[in-house]
Parts: C-alpha cells; structure tokens; sequence
C-alpha cells in the first residue's frame, strides 16, 4: 500500500509555488523559443535545397 502524502500542507503549497514558478517562468518560454526556433531552422533547411517560394518557372 501506498503511503498517504505525509507533507504539510504549507510546505506542499510552497513546493508547488515553486513548481509553478519554474514551469511559467523559465520552462515554458524557453520551450517556446526552441519550438519557433526549430520550426525556422526546418524552412530555412527547406529553402534550402527546394528554393525560396515564388511563382512558377
């Protein structure tokens, strides 16, 4: 059997402040910027090899 959460409950609140914090305050931009980041670095690889876009030769 699994044992019953055993934290009190102002130090449960405080690690999950923390938890938050980190989550919108570092994890989620910087997740961010590598999502847009990579996703420019997959056009500019395209562009690449494929050409710019334009009309039709």
């Amino acid at each position: 059997m699994e044992e019953p959460d055993t934290a009190v409950p102002e130090v449960r609140r405080k690690q999950e402040l923390k938890l938050f914090l980190f989550i919108a305050v570092l994890l989620f931009p910087i997740l961010a910027i590598a999502v847009v980041g990579g996703y420019g670095f997959a056009v500019w690889m395209y562009q690449l090899f494929v050409g710019p876009p334009g009309p039709p030769a």
